[in-house]
């Protein structure tokens, strides 16, 4: 295990042009973090890099992390430049809105290839040096990882198997000094319902929902950056999201109702 104090840590984060990736980047180089980010278009990461406190101590690499081969790139070239990984967030996300009845499989298929198994991709290449250095892989899940939300089909699922992957890649590393992070952001200001697919595979464009009223990406990463420095298990973000946890640990029926009524409301919704 690597614990020289005079080596700065090194966190990789998927999914880092813009939202929650993007201020998790500016906030972890503030914190001194050296950072490997990338993301599917290089000006994105590029972007992000000069709004990083020390510019020079970021890599920002282009990587579709549906691809295994970009995963293993990824990490390989992270490890490379810096020599030691301590941090992985994954934070690389896709949705979709569309009833389950409407949607083309390829949807389905597209989301879980984004949000599932570019997660497993990247902590299968980047596990065996985090283990070295006792640090942390962190999912930046959604409260649809444990709550399936209608018109989400495909993303409740991705989300409900990153889950699953990481709780139990947790357990199987109970002593081994891994820290596992499951992050449940709730309803959060960023481009993850722009891009979220319709039926037929093509991007919604406007968000459905009025993100001024949400939780912003920035405030996001501290509540995160804080959850990886205290190495807790689950962070739960917004009084919605807690909320909807608890009451659909103790009345499911009303959760669905719940849940049924709050997505209805939206723009354009396809819920009948």
């Amino acid at each position: 295990m690597i614990n020289d104090p005079s080596l700065k840590k090194v966190a990789l984060i998927t999914g880092a042009g813009s939202g929650i990736g993007r201020a998790l980047a500016i906030q972890m180089s503030r914190k001194g973090y050296r950072l490997a980010i990338c993301a599917r278009t290089k000006e994105a990461v590029l972007e992000t890099k000069h709004l990083c406190a020390i510019p020079d101590e970021v890599l920002p690499l282009q990587a579709d992390v549906t691809r295994r081969k970009d995963c293993e790139a990824f990490v390989t070239q992270a490890f490379n430049a810096f020599g030691r990984i301590d941090v992985l967030v994954n934070n690389a996300g896709i949705s979709m809105r569309a009833l389950f009845a409407h949607a083309s499989l390829e949807v389905l298929e597209k989301v879980m290839n984004t949000n599932f198994w570019g997660t497993v991709y990247c902590t299968h290449y980047a596990l065996p040096h985090i283990l070295k250095t006792g640090g942390s892989v962190v999912g930046i899940s959604s409260i649809a990882g444990f709550k399936g939300l209608p018109a989400r089909t495909g993303y409740s699922a991705s989300k409900f198997a990153m889950d699953g992957f990481l709780e139990a890649l947790r357990i199987e590393n109970l002593y081994t000094g891994l820290h596992v992070l499951i992050v449940h952001p709730g309803f959060t200001a960023s481009n993850i319902r722009n891009t979220a697919l319709a039926a037929d595979g093509t991007p919604q464009g406007e968000s459905p929902r009025n993100e001024s009223s949400m939780m912003s990406a920035e405030e996001c990463a501290r509540h995160i950056l804080k959850a990886i420095e205290k190495r807790k298990i689950i962070l739960t973000l917004t009084t919605e999201g807690q909320l909807l946890r608890w009451v659909n640990f103790l009345w499911p029926k009303m959760a669905d109702k719940l849940v049924y009524a709050t997505l209805k409301k939206e723009k354009d919704s396809p819920l009948p």
